[in-house]
């Protein structure tokens, strides 16, 4: 990719704690890096700074979380004097509230502007409309994934070319099989209490935050019918509550009322998540609401396993029924329980096959490689389009 000399790129993210638009955010500053240039990033800060930094990025400190309108104020000149001061040549941002201040600095200095919609942003009514809208007072909108880029058309009725659709990337360096020694993946297992005589019953994990949407009550009750039908199977539900412990407790009784225990295991983070993937057989995302895009999708994937996953949003351009895994109606008990069965039915040999094709085609769509290439490409248009206007 070729980006012009000096190239200066400033994005906008609220906070660097965790999450999908801040891992985007390290991995778009690495490329930039890579690429000759420079990368910025105007954010309160937080737990990936150190990433940030590893990448070659820097940290502008600023509350760029805040919703004050005096505060946005503040920020919106402060970011003035960055772009004049470093020689800021585009800027990016993430979300919506660090967009206006963002984006009356980048007018005000005539830089050409990106927005990522990063989720689908939902409004009851006219005032939280324009407020998302501002996602749309861009030079180029990217949406990360097709489903997400048919929402912005439809919400906020722009011209289609200035919107384009680049799906979320998942590391490869870090989600490859290969890389993955034997170890890490029994250590996890003796910590799940998967001993070694479980071999034959096949192992079903949800990765995600403990939180109603993600519909971890529904593959309880979808396996209480299986286990009523006589298989054996297991199911991991892998993440934390998040200060939610009353539905953590509701997610234990209802295993202890349909009598899993042992069967269904809550056991809570996991740090070693390319590990988790090989430790089970197949991926479960049985959420209610729909994914804009649905990484917890593709990274299994990306690891050899077949996906089970809600048949709405992002999820039903990244995983295609009897290739890569199935698609069940979200809540549906009886659908999802048939899946779950039609998963176990093929073994280990027939889970293989749909594995490598899983595989095969999340690396060649879903890498960081090809979201990075196709984000740059996204600002080299726009410089070369201001460059030829003036």
């Amino acid at each position: 990719m070729s980006l012009p000399p000096n190239f200066t790129l400033l994005q906008v993210v609220p906070e660097l704690e965790t999450g999908g638009a801040e891992q985007t955010t390290i991995d778009v500053a690495r490329a930039v890096v890579a690429a000759g240039g420079r990368a910025l990033v105007a954010s309160r800060g937080g737990r990936m700074e150190a990433a940030l930094a590893a990448a070659g990025g820097e940290l502008v400190r600023l509350p760029m979380q805040s919703k004050n309108p005096l505060v946005m104020l503040q920020t919106a000149r402060a970011l003035r004097r960055v772009i004049r001061e470093r020689g800021v040549s585009l800027v990016h941002v993430r979300s919506r509230a660090p967009a206006f201040p963002a984006l009356w600095a980048a007018r005000a200095e005539g830089l050409p502007t990106v927005a990522t919609y990063h989720g689908i942003y939902l409004a009851k009514g006219p005032l939280k409309r324009w407020y998302n809208a501002v996602m749309t007072r861009v030079d180029r909108v990217i949406a990360n994934s097709d489903y997400t880029r048919a929402h912005v058309l439809a919400e906020h009725r722009i011209a289609p070319a200035r919107v384009v659709a680049i799906p979320r990337g998942v590391d490869l360096t870090r989600f490859d099989p290969e890389k993955v020694g034997p170890e890490r993946v029994e250590a996890l297992r003796r910590a799940w209490g998967l001993p070694a005589s479980d071999e034959g019953a096949p192992v079903f994990l949800l990765a995600g935050r403990l939180t109603p949407i993600k519909g971890h009550e529904t593959v309880i009750a979808a396996a209480a019918r299986l286990k009523g039908e006589g298989r054996n199977l297991r199911v991991i539900f892998a993440g934390d509550d998040q200060g939610r412990t009353a539905f953590r407790q509701s997610l234990e009784a209802a295993v202890g009322a349909a009598d899993l225990e042992g069967v269904v295991r809550l056991v809570g983070h996991c740090d070693d998540m390319p590990a988790a993937f090989l430790a089970a057989d197949i991926a479960l995302l049985p959420t209610l609401v729909p994914e804009s895009f649905g990484r917890a999708a593709v990274e299994p994937q990306v690891m050899g396993r077949p996906v089970i996953a809600s048949d709405h949003g992002g999820t039903t351009e990244t995983v295609l029924p009897g290739q890569t895994g199935w698609l069940a109606a979200p809540g549906d008990i009886e659908a999802w329980a048939r899946a779950m069965a039609n998963a176990a039915d093929l073994g280990r040999d027939g889970l293989g096959a749909l594995g490598r094709t899983a595989r095969e085609r999340a690396t060649r769509l879903y890498s960081n490689d090809a979201m990075c290439a196709a984000t740059l490409a996204v600002y080299e248009q726009l410089l070369k389009a201001r460059e030829a206007g003036k």
